[in-house]
């Protein structure tokens, strides 16, 4: 399916459709048209672009590719912009990814994607609504999209800080495996869009310093793209770094319980060693042993063993293993 919106610069009046518009644009060379391409085979797409709009094979090949990293790359007739968009059904971090591609053309812009665009859907209901100007340029409404796409991040982004500081009080509270669990998926999610973040704002950034011939003229479009793109990669970096100190922290917090469930191991053991030591020698089956025929001997065994705990705990107390402030 295709849509599309037609502008007359003669006579100033934005029209509706479908192919149709295409012939009619054609004809007239003081018009500039928008072409949506929705669910077309790729034999019909490449034949479209390649035949109607001139666009370059190698364009075309790299815009059907399922996977492509993203890319502002100039030929004679158009400028070919090809983006990583969030797909229609993403609400979080765990997200999918469509291939968004425009092609900018003097009068043109032609864009297709692998799956439904939101961004798409935006951009071409504010220029049927008049929210955009109806006699904006094809490069600028590839930029105002380009924008769109790229704000599209922003929300995701925005609920990683607030579930970030739901999980660092639920680390301190009632720290758990589904915690830490959570913690590592969040890590790759946000390594992702780390990834396609980066992406993008190496493409512009090198637009902004070559500016193709198709988008000259956009110098301010191309940095309010180009800004946003780096507060969100800003942002990114932030929330990736604070999952990370989060999980560091989890980890050091689980290693110092450890420690401290040894510690009272080691103390309970220190203090039964002995006293299992003493109980083990008079408890030997040996017909001679001195202090078995004296009559107070169980209790004096029984003293010695009381003073060899208190003495260890009172050690253990001074160096502030029990609690105590540690002696100088």
């Amino acid at each position: 399916m295709l849509r599309a919106v037609l502008y007359d610069r003669i006579e100033r009046e934005a029209r509706r459709g479908g192919a149709e518009l295409i012939d009619e644009w054609d004809r007239s060379p003081e018009s500039t048209i928008w072409v949506v391409i929705d669910d077309e085979s790729a034999e019909d797409e490449a034949e479209l672009l390649a035949n109607r709009f001139g666009v370059h094979r190698l364009a075309i090949a790299d815009a059907l590719r399922e996977r492509h990293p993203p890319k502002i790359e100039p030929f004679k007739d158009s400028t070919f912009v090809l983006l990583k968009g969030i797909d229609a059904t993403s609400t979080s971090l765990d997200f999918g990814t469509i291939q968004l591609s425009l092609f900018v053309g003097d009068r043109f812009l032609v864009t297709r994607s692998s799956g439904r665009s939101v961004s798409t859907e935006k951009v071409f209901a504010d220029l049927e609504s008049g929210a955009i100007p109806p006699d904006s340029s094809p490069a600028n409404l590839a930029l105002i999209l380009c924008r769109k796409v790229a704000d599209r991040f922003l929300p995701l982004l925005l609920a990683v800080e607030k579930r970030l500081e739901e999980m660092e009080a639920e680390m301190l509270d009632k720290p758990s495996d589904e915690l830490l669990a959570e913690l590592l998926a969040q890590k790759g999610d946000l390594k992702k869009v780390l990834r396609i973040l980066q992406y993008h704002t190496q493409v512009f950034s090198s637009a902004r310093s070559d500016t193709p011939v198709h988008l000259e003229g956009r110098q301010h479009e191309l940095t309010d793209v180009q800004e946003q793109l780096d507060r969100m990669l800003s942002l990114a970096r932030l929330y990736y770094e604070l999952t990370d100190d989060l999980m560091n922290g989890y980890l050091s917090l689980s290693a110092h319980r450890l420690n401290q469930i040894m510690q009272t191991l080691t103390i309970v053991t220190v203090i039964f060693v002995p006293i299992t030591f003493m109980a083990g020698i008079y408890g030997m089956n040996f017909e001679y042993i001195p202090e078995l025929g004296y009559r107070g001997g169980y209790f004096l065994l029984l003293g010695a063993m009381l003073t060899v705990v208190a003495t260890i705990l009172l050690v253990f107390y001074k160096r502030g293993w029990l609690g105590g402030r540690p002696s100088r």
